[in-house]
């Protein structure tokens, strides 16, 4: 029980800054420890990815306010510089095509519940990004649970089970 707890917690922390490696400490867990089960890991793990996710879902979406030193560094207004406007000019073609795909992500809300599905799986496109999208193009909260912690678990299920799998070919 221990280590789900640790798990859960572990997982959390590695939705919320990225810097944390959920993928690394499962197989590390995994490989080291033999009493962990590999269903309640992948499981452990989606229940802590989607509580972080949530965070920023919900903040994508309006419904939680940032902190305020967060928000008052986002939203201040800067004098002009030329650094800025050239970060601006080279990030133009990639902000068009973000806010395309937020359109395009309004329209076909069930084109959105694939991709974010896909992503919880894969990871490509990034989960925190499509946590992200999902939360600006407001999709239901119901949606994006369910497809977060399917395919989160399936995911970390997999994960876990990979050492298992070959400690076994070796032997």
């Amino acid at each position: 029980m221990g280590w789900l707890l640790l798990t859960l917690g572990v997982a959390f922390g590695s939705a919320i800054v990225p810097l944390v490696n959920a993928e690394l400490f499962v197989v590390g867990l995994c490989a080291s420890q033999h009493n962990p089960h590999w269903l309640w890991l992948g499981a452990a793990v989606a229940v802590g990815q989607m509580g972080g996710k949530l965070f920023y879902f919900l903040a994508a979406r309006g419904s939680i306010r940032l902190p305020a030193f967060l928000h008052d560094r986002l939203h201040r207004e800067r004098p002009p510089s030329a650094r800025r406007d050239r970060w601006h000019r080279r990030t133009k073609v990639l902000r068009s095509k973000v806010e395309a795909l937020r359109e395009r992500c309004q329209r076909h809300p069930h084109w959105m519940t694939g991709t974010y599905g896909v992503s919880s799986v894969v990871g490509l496109p990034p989960f925190m990004a499509t946590s992200v999208l999902a939360g600006m193009v407001r999709m239901r909260l119901v949606t994006f649970l369910a497809a977060g912690l399917a395919g989160r678990w399936v995911r970390f299920s997999l994960l876990a089970a990979a050492p298992a799998v070959f400690t076994g070919w070796l032997h």
